[in-house]
């Protein structure tokens, strides 16, 4: 026998399994996901979601797809927040402190207040990553965001408007294009993809079913 738990979405009382994700729950609620359920497996951040435990106070935040129900659970989804994205051409600008004051100077505004950090669902130290934007230190600030997974969450409970996930791209993107040390073994995997020497390979690992694959990616010989 299930231990069953109540839990409300959108408002209104179910009765799920315990064992169930949060996603999981919607469905066997009877709930249709056709928008933010994504890859179901924490890498895309489609499934942000907030909910509260009755009787408590604290807003919590959470990916759908990876967190188990708990009695008296209040969800609500947060599939897509609109932050703001600029356009920038990658050949045009550069690693200097004052590009990311011309595109996200709103994060010259942060007060502080740790609500980034706070609610990020992968655990991230945002307001860090922040503060190296802030400074033009843009490797830094890609290792530390380099978990983002885009969900908005940490955005939607800033104060000050900014739009972490846009400044961690932007500085991931500088960060890989003109400070990281090139990569001569990459360079040249990419060279052999582009000119067909794993076509015949990757054709074959396509054919096979989920369970194979998965067995020889657990078991693949790993580079050190």
């Amino acid at each position: 026998m299930e231990t069953m738990v109540t839990i409300h979405l959108f408002g209104k009382a179910y009765q799920v399994p315990d064992s169930l994700t949060v996603m999981r729950a919607m469905e066997y609620a009877g709930y249709q996901l056709i928008r933010g359920c994504g890859c179901r497996n924490g890498f895309c951040g489609a499934c942000a979601t907030v909910y509260r435990i009755h009787g408590q106070r604290e807003l919590k935040t959470c990916l759908a797809c990876q967190t188990k129900v708990e009695d008296g659970m209040y969800i609500a989804a947060l599939p897509f927040f609109p932050l703001v994205k600029q356009v920038y051409d990658m050949e045009k600008i550069r690693p200097t402190e004052q590009i990311m004051m011309q595109l996200y100077p709103e994060i010259y505004a942060c007060i502080g207040c740790n609500a980034c950090t706070r609610s990020c669902t992968q655990g991230l130290n945002v307001m860090q990553y922040i503060a190296y934007a802030q400074r033009g230190e843009y490797d830094k600030c890609a290792e530390a965001s380099f978990d983002c997974v885009m969900c908005g969450v940490c955005s939607s409970r800033c104060p000050a408007g900014i739009s972490h996930p846009q400044v961690a791209m932007l500085s991931r993107r500088l960060n890989g294009k003109y400070l990281a040390p090139p990569s001569a073994h990459l360079e040249d995997r990419v060279r052999e993809i582009e000119n067909g020497t794993f076509t015949e390979l990757l054709e074959a690992l396509m054919q096979k079913p989920i369970d194979e694959m998965k067995e020889l990616y657990n078991n693949r010989e790993i580079e050190v």
